[in-house]
């Protein structure tokens, strides 16, 4: 049986963006995955494949790096695997970098977003090296959709023929049994149970509770639409990352001062959110193939979203939600004061679209199924 190395910078990649994936490979593949140490047996065991820690940083940490690299190049001489497959950006470059010196015959990369599309100055030229670096090293680059596609061949990062999206696009696709509001308890008890009113207009934001995802212009968004619609509330689902990626000082003040504004922290499920909410509200800066998009859709919630690869391709303007330019809080404003204006009419058909259009085109068996035939064809 052939052997797949799968790396990630840190072991929840391996939980949460790839879950039930390595362990379907297995059924063809000798899998071994590598990640950071925090968490990473639970996640072997979840996924029934053997792994190897090897720590790896989501900062520049020159040393450490180097560190790394040196620890997987000793484990794929070990393994000799006849495929190393990474995700994320360190990984990605470390894993690629280490099975290009290994001379791992087929060294293919899932790129599920770019840091560099919103840095700027020596930064920027810094993330543009680092990415070069790890296409150069592929032999194979897997774009999570078809807007990544085009953004790295208009930057020159690496030739179309290098590159390929897997299926319809996304990383993992979704498990539309498991997101499904027939899983759940009833709307009515779950908004008891955070003490939202059944009569409130409830926006929902599902995610890492930082600035690149648009949560400064959230919630000022918000508190200017709470000024004529007083039964509105706003729902943030997910952690603050403060030392990587900080909010304003005045958000963050808001966030707990606002009686309207119910943060809950990371939550292990996310679907009685999506059941108590009328709207997913995504205003990220920057994305690879957001799952919390296709997870809200398949919950049957229409979103409001940015205009950037991944969150365009999954929705359809006026069809199963609406798109804004990123950064722009007076389009967000026109955008959730439309979705309440219109929430028992339009909004009710966009809602009935919603999850069809995900079964349809993000099934995640149909992404797996479409990724092995690409193992196979290597």
């Amino acid at each position: 049986m052939k052997k797949i190395v799968r790396i990630t910078t840190v072991s929840s990649s391996l939980r949460t963006l790839l879950k039930g994936q390595l362990k379907y490979m297995r059924q063809y593949y000798d899998v071994v995955a590598i990640s950071s140490k925090e968490g990473l047996n639970d996640v072997l065991r979840e996924q029934e494949v053997r792994g190897y820690t090897v720590e790896m940083t989501r900062k520049v940490t020159p040393f450490k790096d180097l560190m790394s690299l040196f620890q997987l190049i000793r484990i794929l001489l070990k393994e000799k695997p006849y495929i190393v497959h990474t995700h994320t950006p360190k990984a990605g470059v470390l894993g690629m970098v280490a099975a290009w010196i290994t001379r791992v015959p087929n060294r293919l990369h899932t790129v599920a977003g770019m840091p560099l599309l919103v840095a700027t100055g020596k930064k920027r030229r810094m993330l543009d090296i680092v990415e070069k670096l790890t296409y150069f090293c592929a032999t194979k680059v897997y774009p999570n959709s078809f807007v990544m596609r085009d953004i790295i061949v208009s930057l020159n990062l690496a030739s179309i023929n290098k590159l390929k999206v897997i299926a319809e696009g996304s990383t993992n696709g979704i498990d539309t049994s498991f997101f499904t509001p027939e899983n759940t308890i009833s709307k009515e008890a779950l908004r008891r149970k955070w003490g939202i009113d059944n009569s409130n207009f409830v926006f929902v934001f599902v995610g890492r509770i930082v600035k690149d995802k648009g949560i400064n212009e959230l919630v000022h968004t918000f508190v200017a639409l709470k000024d004529y619609y007083n039964d509105i509330r706003l729902l943030l689902v997910g952690d603050y990352e403060s030392e990587l990626d900080p909010l304003a000082e005045d958000v963050e003040e808001i966030i707990n001062k606002d009686n309207f504004i119910i943060a809950v922290g990371r939550q292990v499920d996310v679907r009685p959110f999506f059941v108590i909410a009328d709207i997913l509200a995504f205003p990220s800066y920057r994305e690879g193939f957001p799952n919390v998009v296709m997870q809200a859709g398949s919950m049957g919630l229409p979103s409001i979203v940015t205009d950037i690869n991944g969150c365009n391709e999954i929705i359809k303007d006026g069809v199963n939600g609406k798109i804004i330019p990123p950064k722009n809080e007076k389009a967000l404003y026109e955008a959730m004061k439309w979705m309440y204006e219109h929430r028992n009419n339009e909004l009710k058909e966009m809602a009935r679209c919603a999850r069809p259009m995900i079964v349809e085109r993000y099934e995640q068996e149909k992404v797996w199924e479409a990724l092995l035939k690409e193992y196979n064809s290597l």
